[in-house]
């Protein structure tokens, strides 16, 4: 007859092995109560070189960069805006704006995009055609090295090349997911169909929202129009111009009501795209200049914009 198998060594503590879970769980509560109150986090990563063509071609007719100029920052706003709206719960990382230059030197357009706050350009190559190389590659590590990080919950992705769909699928691998926002075609599509595939969500921006950013450049200027085109006469200081963005708020708000100002208040420093051209428009119109392509004097429309909107609301 066989004995009991009886253990030999000493009895567990179970004070000490209860304490222990206690811990553990002490320690898991915290961290699923830091996750639940951590905010979400988005970026954009905009190939340039799309859009360029693709809003050229909508509202110019033409591809070449030469014939039309592009507002930047004002489209770079108007996606910052756009992306508030849709991820309301969401902080914004920054932006990044990929493009192409030669032997990698910034042009003077892309070193005022550079300057813009949460902004961060990116320089591919430009071939002896003008095509970019190396864009898409850029895209791809900054995607990837974001989410395996867990930088970002959601990356807005604005481009149309299907060089992409490996950078979407580096960044659903790591748990981000991936917007594809684009701009209309005139015709047909020009936005490869494997990345349209790829994404988790899709947004087309048309004609009305894109003709805001683009001006031909053979635009002839009526020497009546109260706005120059920029090339002629005395730049205003940035006083001037903040002077005039704290006017147009004071007319605004005689003209439109605190209530419609003060809705604008928690997009602070920021505007909507729509009201941002106005705003623009407004204060070109004043200062009898155009402040297109004039990025620090636009930060001082801003500026004495929002200094009587908080003094006043």
């Amino acid at each position: 007859m066989n004995d009991d198998v009886r253990p030999t060594g000493p009895a567990p503590d179970l004070t000490a092995v209860l304490a222990g879970i206690e811990r553990t769980n002490e320690l898991l509560t915290r961290v699923l109560a830091e996750v639940a109150t951590t905010p979400s986090t988005h970026a954009a990563f905009v190939d340039a070189g799309y859009v360029y063509a693709a809003a050229g071609r909508l509202v110019a007719g033409t591809e070449d960069r030469r014939a039309f100029e592009l507002d930047a920052e004002g489209l770079i706003e108007a996606f910052i805006d756009k992306a508030r709206t849709i991820f309301p719960d969401s902080r914004l990382l920054r932006v990044y704006w990929y493009d192409g230059a030669r032997r990698r030197i910034h042009t003077a357009e892309q070193q005022r995009v550079a300057e813009l706050p949460d902004v961060k350009v990116r320089l591919g190559n430009l071939n002896a055609n003008n095509q970019q190389k190396g864009v898409d590659s850029l895209i791809r590590s900054d995607l990837e090295s974001l989410a395996r990080h867990r930088a970002i919950s959601d990356a807005v992705l604005i481009g149309g090349d299907e060089d992409l769909v490996s950078a979407v699928e580096a960044a659903q691998g790591y748990g981000a997911r991936v917007h594809l926002w684009g701009i209309e075609a005139v015709g047909g599509r020009n936005q490869a169909e494997p990345l349209l595939w790829e994404v988790d969500s899709q947004r087309t921006f048309d004609l009305e929202f894109c003709k805001p950013y683009v001006t031909r450049r053979a635009v002839v200027y009526d020497a009546a129009d109260p706005v120059a085109d920029g090339s002629g006469g005395v730049a205003p200081t940035r006083d001037e111009v903040r002077f005039v963005g704290a006017r147009v708020a004071a007319r605004w708000l005689s003209e439109r009501g605190v209530p419609w100002i003060t809705e604008l208040l928690p997009g602070h420093p920021y505007l909507p795209g729509t009201v941002d051209q106005e705003l623009l428009t407004a204060a070109e119109a004043l200062l009898r200049y155009s402040l297109r392509g004039h990025a620090d004097l636009r930060r001082a429309l801003r500026d004495g914009f929002w200094e009587h909107v908080r003094a006043q609301c």
